[in-house]
Order: C-alpha cells, then structure tokens, then sequence
C-alpha cells in the first residue's frame, strides 16, 4: 500500500521568478493532488491608490509590475477617461500601442528564456535575452527607462517619439526578427523540448472556459479570446487577430507566446507606417465625478481589468486591478495532477505567473 507525501514546492524555487508555494500531494513520483499558497508579497496597492491623488495613480499602478507597467498605466488611464469624458488624440492612441507591444515583446522573449532555462539550455536563456536587451535599449532612448518607462498620461502620453527613434525601431524589430527567426523554429522542433512539453499540463477547452483562464494559456487551448479584439486604443485600425493553438498543453503554450512575438513586431510596423501626426495629449480641468467605470487590455501575461470609482474629488473611492495570473492560478490545480513531480516546474512556468500582479 502506497502512502501520499505531500512536498512544499516554493516559495523559493529556481523557476520560480517571485514567491508562490504550491503544496503538492504525491503518490509515490504522481502528483495526485495540488493547494497553492499566496500572500507572501502583498503591498497594499489599491488601498494606497484610494489615498493618493488620482493623478499620482498613473505612477503607483506601474509598480503592480514591472515587466507590463505601461500597460497597468494604460488599462487605469483608460478607466478615468471614461469617467471624465476625455477623447485621446489619435497619435496618443498609436504610442500607446507601440510601447505596449515592444512591453509584450520584451515580456514574451524574457519567458522564452526561462523556459529554456528551466530545461537547462543555458545557451539559448541567454540568447532570447540578448535579443530581449534591443527591446529594452529602445524603451530607454523613446523614455529614459528600461522598464518602468512612466509615458503614459491621463489624457494620453506624456512625450513622443521622434521619427529618428521610430526608424531606429523599425531596423531594431527586423534584426529581432532575423534572430528570432534562427532560434524559434529550433526551440520548437527540439526532441528534449517536445518530451518536456508536448501532452504535459493539459488544459481542456471546456475546463479552460469553466475556470475562467486568460491571455495565452487560454488561446492554446483553442479559445480565440483577446482584449485587444475589443479595438481599444490603435487596435481597430490594425487589423488584429489573436494567435490560437488547440492542444492545451506546455507546448501549445510555448507556441502561441513564440508566434506572438512576430504579432507584436507585425503590429509595431503597422503602428509606425500608419502613425497620425498631432497632439499628443488631451487636456483637462476638475476631477473624476461620481460615477464608475471598467476597462479591459491584454497584458503579456492574458486580460488585465481595472474598475475606478469617483467620487468628485481628488482621491478615488474605489481601485480595484483583475490580474492575469489570478485568474490562471486556479488551472494549476488541473494540469498538476497526473503528471510526475519533475513536470511541475514547467507545467508552473508554462502560465507565466506574476505573483506580484496577483497580490499588490
């Protein structure tokens, strides 16, 4: 008769980038069952977002995260422009979409990394860094920061990007590209990679539909669900469509971020050739009256939600941030068990999890 052990995985873990402790429950080298542990890294955010001035806001919700902080910065500027009846320029609208999809770049190569990582292909983390660190160079020349750039604005961006750097951009994402183009197919035919991946840490559709899964890990399992299919921003004039796999598996995962790497530098060149002339910030007086409102975008990492509440003054009555992570945590409790103890690691990784989104 066999007896069940159960392992603490974390909160300290080689794959793991941020704290999260899965207790996982064996049967002899089968997972059999799974409980996730949060809580080691909460901040207070939305509490901090009610005392501060809704302005200041802008520069808190970027520290949610790092890696898709101008994208939080978006999602919480758009939710107040609802509120206050503030119609961007339509040049805003374009930077806004370049600079997110060179965040979403950076964040999908900086993945690509750890999972090669997490399979032991030091070589090739360092190779999808490398390429990620062009991405970085360009945020820091188009905003003097490399990762928490603060462009966005209420109303808008707060500067603009020269036709210099949007060339310089241009050649930047061709040679991405090239690379990208060197590595991605090899990554994806591997033997090792295929063994380590293909049928592991299987997500059904109907499952995935059921637990409420976003941003990648759902489009791998056949779902083609995007916010930015809503067209907010630029995206209505850039003939978006969301990259989808059917197997819901660590591979189909792995797939779709690789295949939307090259959607991001297709929607960076688009963004650039159909770039507006213009203002690039609407002005406005007063504060966000009583009243509420949502806004949806797509993070990296799956759809991110802000809900803002006014009250007519300064300070906001309510912040509230729908993460991704939070809302793919749950599937872990699906694809674990069955699969042995050494696919936990990349059946984790395979969601991408911020437990600093998660948590605040």
């Amino acid at each position: 008769m066999s007896t069940r052990t159960v392992i603490p995985m974390g909160p300290q873990h080689p794959v793991f980038p941020e704290p999260l402790q899965l207790k996982l429950s064996l049967k002899d080298e089968k997972i059999v069952d799974v409980a996730p542990a949060l809580g080691y890294v909460h901040r207070g955010i939305e509490k901090a977002a009610e005392k501060n001035d809704f302005t200041q806001n802008v520069f808190l919700v970027e520290r949610i995260c790092g890696i898709c902080s101008f994208i939080h910065a978006v999602c919480y500027c758009m939710a107040i422009e609802d509120i206050m009846k503030i119609e961007l320029p339509p040049r805003a609208n374009y930077l806004r979409v370049i600079w997110g999809e060179l965040h979403r770049l950076h964040s999908h190569m900086l993945w690509l990394g750890l999972l090669a990582d997490s399979f032991g292909f030091e070589s090739l983390f360092m190779k999808f860094w490398e390429i990620r660190e062009r991405i970085l160079d360009i945020l820091e020349k188009t905003t003097g920061a490399r990762v928490i750039i603060s462009a966005c604005a209420i109303g808008g961006v707060r500067r603009d990007i020269s036709d210099e750097h949007l060339q310089e951009i241009l050649t930047v994402i061709d040679k991405c590209e090239k690379e990208l183009n060197g590595i991605i197919p090899v990554v994806m035919s591997d033997t090792t990679v295929k063994r380590r991946t293909v049928g592991v840490g299987v997500i059904e559709k109907e499952k995935a539909i059921h637990l409420g899964i976003v941003g990648p890990v759902l489009r791998a399992s056949g779902i083609a669900q995007d916010a930015r299919m809503t067209g907010y921003g630029a995206y209505k004039y850039l003939d978006f469509k969301p990259v989808v796999e059917e197997s819901g598996d660590c591979y189909a995962r792995a797939v779709v971020r690789a295949k939307e790497t090259y959607q991001s530098i297709g929607l960076l060149r688009k963004a650039i050739n159909q770039l507006p002339s213009g203002d690039i910030l609407t002005k406005y007086k007063g504060n966000p009256g009583k009243a509420a409102a949502v806004s949806r975008v797509e993070q990296p990492r799956g759809e991110l939600i802000y809900y803002v509440e006014g009250n007519g003054t300064k300070n906001l009555e309510r912040v509230r941030v729908r993460t991704p992570t939070f809302s793919n945590v749950p599937a872990l409790s699906k694809m674990l068990p069955g699969m042995e103890l050494a696919d936990a690691p990349v059946i984790v990784l395979s969601i991408d999890p911020c437990i600093s989104c998660t948590e605040r």
